[in-house]
Formats: C-alpha cells, structure tokens, sequence
C-alpha cells in the first residue's frame, strides 16, 4: 500500500494533477503561506521582513530540470538581478539574506561544465554583494555530481555551502567529509522518492539517520545548518551544547513562531524562502515532508467551482 508521502511525490510528476492545482481558485492564497511571490519584488520584500524580525534568509528561485542552455541562462541571469537588487536594498552584508541554488537549474541535467559555469557565475555577484550561495542537493542520481561541483566552487569560493540529505545511507559519512573549518553545510531529511537501496524508508530510521548525522556535524569543524521543523530535533541540537556557531533553518510559512522564539533566544535562524512561478513541485514535496501540511491545500481544491 503506497504511503500518503508517496501519492503526493507521485502527483508532483503529475501534469494533470499540476493543471488541476494551479487552477484552483483559492491555490495562489494557499501558495502564498509557503512561497514569497512570482518575482523578485516579492523576494526583496519578504526579505526585509524577516530580517527587521532578526531572522537571516536563504532565497530559491524556483525552477529545475533545465533542458535548454538558453533557458538555463535565464535562471541565472535571474539570481544576477535578485543578488543585485538584495544589495541596493542593503540585506546581503554579513550574508543576512544568502542564495540557495539547483545545479539542476543551470543546466546539469545538460552538462556538468554548463552548470558549473553558471553557479561560478552566481557564486561570483554573491561575492560582489557580500553575500553567500549555497547548492541544494536533489535526488541520489546528482548527489556525487553535486558534490564535485562544490569542491571546484569552494576553490575560489570557499564558503559556499553544501547540503546533505539525512535519509541517505551515505550520508553519514559525507557529513564527515565535509564537517572541516569553514565548510558551510546544511543538514535536513530529504524530500526525493528515494529507493530502499539508497535510502531510508520509515521515519523513525529517517529521524535517527537525521540525529546521527546532525552529531557528525556539530562536532565538526565546519558551521552546521540544521535544516528542521522537528521540536525534538531542535532540542536535540540544543542539548549538544555546541559553543562554536551554528543556525537553525526553517522553511518560510511553517512554525514563524518558533523561528521567532528561537531568535528572542539568542540562535541564529535562517529562513528558507522561494519565490517564482514554478511553484508546483517545491509545495509538493514540502507537502511530502509532512502531510499535515495536506489540509491546507485541500481547503482551496474544495472551493474549485
């Protein structure tokens, strides 16, 4: 019997389902809980909301799976126009408000030097704007390709950061890997259909996957980015005792409260924010990563007429 999180990752490579979504008359509204806006207007002003609250932020300009190298070049020359509008709006300095980016969406899916070239050339208007960029991991077909990219950047640009997927069996051993001074690394579940092969399946495996490695990189080196909503896995964090920094990374939408409590605490919370029209299959598999989050939806599919 399939799993509610595999229905939905199902209907994220559904185009029926997306045409149905999107029409729904109350959809945008929903959307709007999880995603900043369609352009990098609503990137800016979201930004500088957050960031008048203390909290920093991780933008994502939504779209993956580039088959086009020109379509490709438009994806970056839209992080060129976001870093430098963030920096005209005085957000970037120190890395408060950072890029994150899917090599999938420069072109990978085309050729590694294709998307290489471009996160190069994201990674270099980060510089210029003080800011920061990290690589979004995507399923384990890209993880070693991923991985190998980021060393390339890191040569020139050495704080780039890396992100590691708990669910993996491999991860754990990344999580050593990369758990070195300066190596910026954020650590969250997973949110692929992945198979038993390669990855965990129950969620009790997931969580003590997620706890296992969360230990590897707060006894690192490196900066860890704890990438969860989980109350457990947050106090579990706290509880290490950790005196070297580190941040917590919530997705914008979900728990504003306890990303706000946190902060009034004294920890560093950074916001993951997207933004863009390619909407769909981000709320997908963030619907995926807790189905509760399902209901949300469902009360605007109800008001379709």
């Amino acid at each position: 019997m399939l799993s509610l999180r595999s229905v939905i990752l199902a209907a994220s490579r559904n185009a029926r389902v997306e045409r149905l979504v999107a029409g729904a008359p109350l959809s945008r509204s929903v959307v709007r809980r999880f995603v900043a806006g369609n352009d990098v207007d609503d990137a800016v002003r979201v930004s500088r909301e957050l960031t008048a609250k203390g909290l920093t932020v991780s933008l994502d300009h939504l779209g993956e799976d580039t088959t086009d190298a020109g379509q490709a070049d438009a994806t970056v020359k839209a992080y060129l126009l976001l870093l430098d509008r963030l920096r005209d709006a005085g957000v970037t300095a120190g890395g408060r408000v950072e890029v994150s980016v899917k090599l999938s969406a420069v072109g990978q899916t085309i050729s590694d030097e294709l998307a290489l070239e471009g996160a190069r050339r994201i990674c270099e208007a980060a510089a210029a704007a003080g800011t920061t960029v990290t690589l979004d991991m995507e399923d384990h077909t890209t993880t070693d390709r991923t991985l190998a990219t980021l060393a390339r950047l890191r040569a020139d640009h050495p704080q780039t950061g890396a992100v590691l997927q708990a669910y993996l069996h491999r991860t754990e051993r990344d999580c050593r890997d990369l758990a070195t001074a300066g190596s910026r690394v954020r650590l969250c579940k997973g949110a692929y259909n992945e198979p038993a092969e390669v990855a965990y399946q129950g969620a009790e495996d997931v969580d003590a996957a997620y706890a296992r490695c969360m230990d590897v990189l707060m006894a690192g080196d490196g900066y860890p980015m704890l990438a969860t909503h989980d109350p457990v896995m947050i106090e579990r964090a706290l509880g290490l005792g950790r005196t070297a920094p580190y941040e917590f990374q919530l997705l914008y939408g979900i728990r504003p409260l306890e990303q706000e409590r946190l902060v009034a605490a004294g920890h560093a919370v950074r916001v993951y924010v997207p933004y863009g029209d390619q909407w769909y299959g981000y709320l997908m598999r963030r619907l995926a990563e807790r189905p509760a989050n399902l209901v949300f939806f469902l009360r605007a599919l109800a008001s379709r007429s």
